[in-house]
């Protein structure tokens, strides 16, 4: 798009400052709401920004609709150091693993059918849940029991059936594998 000009940053440039585009990393611009013809993806928009990543913790768990809260920050695990990202779309963080963790229960999906994006699984964005949230103590059933149901206030009815798979996996990486193994516990005796 950019060929013709001697001076591509000149342009884009001139853009940002018309508010034609907005910035969303260095490098990484999206056309400003009077071109697109397309609402907005944050979730295509945060595997962009920063990766390779996908969606997790609270973000995903909105998504399968387990959390009731709305949640204003994107967030994301990567196979980078941790980061924070934040433009006119939204605040996007990004929390760091190792890739023979990141690997595991990864799933694409969609929300209009035509873009998708990278997601956690349920059980994965639960297990990040675990694994990220600061001085989180969970050493019996009752633990993660009060974790889910007072502190995440998640509702599981409409869950037939988790992949206790993806949470073995994840303790096999140890990280935290004492706690996953009681939301394993957990999860099972709620099925």
């Amino acid at each position: 798009m950019l060929r013709e000009y001697s001076s591509p940053n000149d342009k884009i440039s001139s853009w940002l400052e018309n508010g034609d585009i907005i910035s969303l990393k260095k490098g990484l611009y999206i056309v400003s709401e009077q071109y697109r013809t397309e609402k907005l993806n944050l979730e295509i928009i945060a595997n962009q920004i920063y990766g390779p990543s996908y969606v997790s913790l609270d973000s995903a768990l909105q998504f399968y609709g387990i959390i009731p809260e709305k949640v204003s920050v994107v967030t994301s695990v990567c196979t980078k150091r941790s980061k924070s990202f934040e433009n006119e779309i939204g605040i996007f963080s990004y929390y760091g693993v190792k890739e023979q963790y990141a690997g595991i229960g990864v799933d694409t999906k969609s929300k209009d059918g035509k873009h998708y994006f990278l997601i956690a699984t349920l059980e994965k964005a639960l297990c990040d849940k675990i694994i990220f949230t600061k001085n989180l103590q969970l050493k019996s059933l009752k633990a993660v029991h009060r974790f889910l149901e007072d502190d995440l206030r998640t509702d599981f009815s409409g869950i037939e059936k988790f992949n206790l798979n993806i949470i073995k996996q994840c303790e096999e990486c140890g990280i935290k594998s004492k706690e996953l193994t009681l939301l394993e516990k957990y999860l099972q005796n709620i099925k």
